[in-house]
């Protein structure tokens, strides 16, 4: 055989047996390198879904977005003209929503408008094959509509914006840019203290009103009682009033804040919150490495095997056990409400097998590891576990992938040297997530309610009181500048017993000068006119002088006391001189207007002294129920002599006051007498 024959026959076998090795590799390769447990890449996952279904609602987040959303998802899509695909997911901080839906698209395969929502926020959208205004649509979407319109709202408003065509759409977007550039949209929902806000108001209108009424009611009757001014109202009315009003808050108040729900999420069902428990458990049945295919990929698969090989001779180890290792995030809005505890118990009770459950979020990065029925030292897991393990590092914090392939081996190690005991330790009960249906309000008529009825009833008393006492002031200034004499049924209960110089000069004014004002006829010489002129006589013919500092205590009551009987004549056209309304004013005080009846009364604290003098009917029922109480009503003006001292009007002067007692007509008289006019 020549050379080259040769040379060529050994070349030809030593293919072959390269050949032959090379399939020998092949076959011999792990079958878990191969097999359907690798992990298949998000996009992927996520391509099949849509092949399935255009719109794919994730199970990780049932509180926000439950996946009984999907037909209304499905619902709106079709005003959008063109094949559309939804996916709702948890957020994607690792990934740019915009590459994942191109990388979604190219696994698909089919031309269309490609929508992602993160949570409830519509994060994406990207036309492929279609002509469709999305970033226009997207524009409109976030300006107009407040962060709390939910997802389907906000798909609603996306899609119908879709349908308007580019130019309407586009003109449509920079109106929103303009109106809502500085000022957001308002809520559409309130929250649970709003809530206890409202309640809260409800209650204090509903007892501050009614019982503002009522005061303010009581208040001005009082008014006008003292003003000699009131009028005949129906008992019936001021609390009816209060109660017509009570009834209409009671009734408008759940009008106005009708609100119920604090946020647009439905209300997830029993097989919506276990749907993620369900798949993770049934998944690490069959690998004790669960990756979520919805979430970026963070194992590569020389990590994912040492994972595997680190975690079956842990198994095999003394005081070892089972390790089950769960990549899925931990949302808010998930069933455990981002829970790692009450997750990895979930998992736990759904696998029953008793091992390390080890929760690595992809998102953030966390690692959490739980004992159920492991002879682990629990101090030990508690206490010594790296935070560089638990939480990472700076560089973690990085890196797409938090190191967590690096992390979890690191892991492993520790619990490779971590304490064993002679009994399986389990991990406690985690508090109970919150409630399903944790969106809804409280009812308006509870929680902060009744807090509010008893500040509502304390703030119409302060305010009645606030009222009252503006009204007082007012009414007091309005007097002095405008002064109008007290109703006549009212002295007895409001003369002062040592009445103030200051007292008696505006009183004595005011009396003066509404008896002058009064009397239009100076050519009638009736007893009022009597009454007026020795009341001018007392002042010099000036009423100004009853405001004059220096004039006599006994001289300003004088002055009162006719003017007032005066004032009386004039309303009462009688002329008779037996007319005791007429003729006698109170001598236990004369201040107290007109007498009704002469009564002997003590008129000494001491001894048992008394005289007979004309009383009021306030003092005559003194005199005849408690007769040792009327020497506190007497009239006390200051005694010059004595100084700062007071005695009985009687006693203090010995000036036309002291004839008080004996009548008007014979104090008229004794006026004249003193100053010389017959």
């Amino acid at each position: 055989m020549p050379a080259w024959s040769r040379g060529r026959l050994r070349l030809l076998r030593l293919l072959l047996a390269l050949c032959a090795v090379s399939a020998f590799f092949a076959t011999a390769t792990p079958a878990r390198a191969a097999d359907a447990t690798t992990p298949v890449t998000q996009a992927a996952y996520l391509a099949d879904r849509l092949r399935e279904n255009p719109v794919h609602v994730t199970d990780q987040l049932p509180r926000e977005v439950p996946r009984s959303t999907a037909p209304g998802f499905a619902r709106l899509a079709k005003k959008t003209g063109v094949p559309t695909y939804v996916l709702v997911l948890p957020m994607q901080t690792s990934t740019d929503g915009k590459q994942l839906l191109g990388a979604v698209h190219d696994r698909l395969g089919r031309d269309g408008l490609y929508v992602l929502f993160e949570g409830a926020d519509l994060a994406e959208a990207t036309a492929y094959g279609v002509r469709v205004p999305a970033d226009a649509a997207i524009t409109v979407t976030r300006y107009e509509l407040p962060y709390d319109a939910g997802p389907l709202r906000s798909f609603e408003r996306f899609a119908d914006v879709i349908a308007l065509g580019g130019d309407k759409a586009g003109a449509r977007a920079e109106a929103a840019r303009e109106t809502y550039q500085d000022d957001e949209p308002a809520d559409m929902y309130i929250g649970p203290s709003d809530r206890n806000n409202q309640s809260f108001l409800t209650g204090i209108l509903l007892t501050g009103v009614p019982l503002m009424i009522v005061l303010t009611a009581w208040y001005a009757r009082r008014q006008r009682r003292r003003s000699g001014a009131e009028r005949r109202v129906p008992r019936w009315v001021v609390p009816g009033a209060a109660a017509l009003t009570a009834a209409t808050i009671a009734l408008a108040a759940p009008v106005v804040f009708d609100q119920t729900r604090s946020s647009a999420a439905r209300p997830p069902t029993p097989a919506e919150l276990s749907a993620r428990v369900e798949r993770v458990a049934a998944g690490l049945e069959k690998d004790p490495v669960y990756a979520d295919p919805e979430s970026p990929r963070v194992l590569d698969s020389r990590q994912l095997d040492r994972l595997h090989d680190r975690i079956r001779d842990f198994r095999r180890s003394d005081g070892g056990g089972p390790v089950y290792v769960s990549l899925v995030p931990q949302t808010p809005a998930s069933e455990s409400a981002g829970d790692s505890w009450l997750f990895a118990a979930a998992v736990h009770a759904k696998a029953r097998q008793d091992g390390l459950y080890v929760v690595a979020d992809p998102d953030d990065g966390t690692i959490d590891v739980y004992n159920y029925g492991l002879r682990i030292d629990a101090d030990s897991l508690s206490f010594d576990l790296p935070d560089a393990v638990t939480l990472g590092d700076s560089k973690a914090d990085e890196a797409d992938d938090h190191l967590l392939g690096e992390r979890l081996d690191t892991l492993m190690t520790f619990l490779d040297k971590a304490p064993r005991t002679d009994r399986p330790d389990f991990e406690s009960t985690p508090a109970a997530a919150p409630e399903a249906d944790e969106h809804t309000l409280p009812p308006l008529f509870a929680t902060d309610f009744w807090p509010g009825l008893f500040v509502g009833a304390f703030a119409a008393l302060l305010l009645s009181g606030v009222v009252a006492g503006v009204m007082w002031s007012a009414g007091r200034l309005l007097r002095r500048r405008d002064p109008a004499p007290e109703p006549t049924d009212l002295l007895p209960f409001t003369a002062p017993t040592e009445p103030s110089a200051s007292y008696l000069r505006r009183t004595a004014y005011t009396e003066l000068t509404t008896l002058t004002s009064q009397f239009t006829d100076p050519d009638d010489r009736t007893r009022a006119w009597d009454h007026l002129d020795a009341a001018m006589l007392l002042v010099d013919g000036d009423p100004d002088r009853a405001r004059a500092a220096g004039t006599d205590p006994a001289t300003l009551v004088a002055v009162i006391v006719l003017a007032r009987a005066g004032r009386a004549a004039l309303a009462d056209d009688a002329d008779d001189a037996d007319d005791l309304r007429h003729d006698l004013c109170c001598g236990i005080n004369p201040l107290h207007g007109p007498a009704v009846s002469r009564h002997h009364v003590r008129v000494s604290a001491q001894g048992n002294s008394r005289r007979l003098l004309p009383v009021c009917e306030p003092c005559r029922d003194t005199a005849v129920a408690e007769p040792g109480g009327i020497p506190g009503r007497l009239l006390k003006l200051p005694d010059p002599s004595l100084g700062n001292s007071r005695m009985p009007y009687y006693d203090a002067t010995d000036g036309p006051l002291t004839a008080v007692p004996h009548g008007i007509a014979r104090l008229i008289d004794k006026v004249r007498e003193t100053a010389g006019v017959h």
